[in-house]
């Protein structure tokens, strides 16, 4: 870790409605006691009812706030979310090279909640090509893991089917994979982390009711990631990411008209009551 608190810098696209995104990237690494830093891939214009615009950002200009970050003040982790051209993952996965990153958290963001497309197939090709070999945590959601491996939804109905999915995803390169499960129906969230040198663990959640579940993928991904930063062994990363995101949606906010937004100071605010 670097001095006094651990950095972690995120590399996403902006939600202008504050849920998703940088914005719940960098809510999660300061709730989570990391200082946070980001790499803004695009601009959103979004709200609870869903994207009404999306502007990618130059790759030259993705690259050059990745260069300043990385040069001056470096990072402990570094998160993923939504790279919406292919030239963008390239430009990402060479300064990752460049600066030896090591705990790279990637979180395959190929649609919004509401279905808009915020990876093109070319980006997704070239993420599966370059970025998805050098991650410590690949944390895609069913939907996403599916499209990588060129299957329908439909086949991964059961647990075992969760693991056979984890499994051929480990098989192209990551160390780790956690796959999200919220896509699934039940009585329990449930998202599985295999790993190449541990079992497969499940990390068991009630699914709650409540349609507020805006930006939950993103903060899986950015509360694991600030578990490496603060030096976490990735089971443990992802038992906390696990536990901060199921308080997030317990006290989720209905905000908007539409699907509102996780609550991601509720993991510390349970704290503390305790």
């Amino acid at each position: 870790m670097s001095g006094q608190m651990p950095l972690a810098l995120t590399v996403a696209g902006s939600d202008s409605g504050g849920g998703a995104g940088i914005q719940a990237d960098l809510k999660t690494f300061q709730e989570l006691g990391v200082f946070g830093m980001s790499a803004v891939t695009a601009i959103t214009a979004q709200n609870s009812l869903g994207v009404q615009r999306v502007e990618p950002v130059s790759p030259q200009m993705v690259e050059a706030q990745l260069e300043s970050v990385l040069s001056d003040i470096g990072a402990d982790a570094v998160k993923t979310g939504m790279l919406p051209t292919a030239e963008i993952v390239e430009r990402v996965a060479r300064v990752c090279r460049r600066y030896g990153v090591t705990r790279l958290v990637v979180d395959p963001v190929r649609s919004a909640k509401d279905g808009t497309d915020l990876a093109g197939a070319e980006a997704f090709s070239a993420l599966r090509e370059l970025l998805l070999p050098m991650a410590e945590i690949f944390a895609p959601n069913l939907p996403e893991a599916c499209a990588l491996l060129g299957i329908r939804e439909e086949e991964i109905r059961s647990e075992a089917d969760m693991v056979d999915a984890a499994q051929a995803l480990l098989g192209k390169g990551p160390r780790n994979v956690l796959l999200k499960g919220g896509h699934r129906s039940g009585g329990e969230a449930a998202d599985l982390l295999v790993g190449c040198d541990e079992k497969p663990l499940w990390l068991r959640a009630p699914r709650l009711s409540t349609p507020h579940t805006h930006g939950t993928g993103c903060t899986l991904a950015s509360a694991s990631a600030a578990g490496l930063a603060r030096g976490l062994a990735v089971p443990d990363a992802c038992r906390l990411a696990k536990a901060f995101v199921a308080a997030a949606i317990r006290r989720a906010m209905p905000l908007g008209r539409g699907v509102g937004s996780l609550r991601h100071s509720s993991w510390r605010e349970e704290q503390d009551v305790r």
